[in-house]
C-alpha cells in the first residue's frame, strides 16, 4: 500500500454501499467487482468525492452526506400535474415509475404520487433528494494521475 491520498489528479478503486437513515441499502459493491472512478470524471457526485478527499489505500470509514452535498432537496417546481388523458391506456398506481422525454429527447424519470379521472401528479424529483445518505466506503487502492 502506498500512501497517495486521494485528491485531484488520483483514480481510485473503493467498495462502497450506499445506505438510507432507516439502514436501507441504496446501492452497494461489497458483494460484486469494486468500483473505479478518476477525481472529477463525474462517476460519482462532488459532494461524495469531496467526502474522501485525504483518504489513501487501506481506509475505511462510514460518512454521513446531507441533502446538499448529495442529491440536493427536493424542488416544489419539479412536481408537476398533467392531464390524466397523457396517461391513456396506463394503469396508474402510486409510487409507478413513468419515463417521459423533453424536447432534447432525453429522458426524465418521474414517481406518480396522485392521481383522480381528470388528472395525474408526477414527482421529476430525485428519489434520494432530500434523503440523509451514509456512504460507507473500503479505499483499495488510490493512484497518482
Amino acid at each position: 500500500m502506498t500512501d497517495v491520498r486521494i485528491g485531484q489528479n488520483t483514480e481510485v478503486t473503493l467498495h462502497f454501499a450506499l445506505h438510507l437513515e432507516d439502514g436501507n441499502t441504496v446501492d452497494s459493491t461489497f458483494d460484486k467487482a469494486p468500483a473505479v472512478f478518476k477525481v472529477g470524471d463525474g462517476n460519482l457526485l462532488p459532494g461524495f468525492e469531496a467526502a474522501l478527499f485525504g483518504f489513501k489505500a487501506g481506509d475505511k470509514r462510514s460518512l454521513t452526506i446531507a441533502p446538499e452535498n448529495a442529491f440536493g432537496q427536493p424542488n416544489p417546481q419539479n412536481v408537476q400535474v398533467m392531464p390524466r388523458s397523457q396517461f391513456e391506456g396506463m394503469e396508474l398506481s402510486d409510487g409507478l415509475l413513468v419515463i417521459f422525454n423533453d424536447a432534447a429527447n432525453t429522458e426524465l424519470p418521474g414517481i406518480v404520487k396522485a392521481f383522480d379521472a381528470a388528472q395525474v401528479t408526477v414527482d421529476f424529483n430525485h428519489p434520494l433528494a432530500g434523503k440523509t445518505l451514509t456512504f460507507e466506503v473500503d479505499i483499495i487502492e488510490v493512484r497518482a494521475l
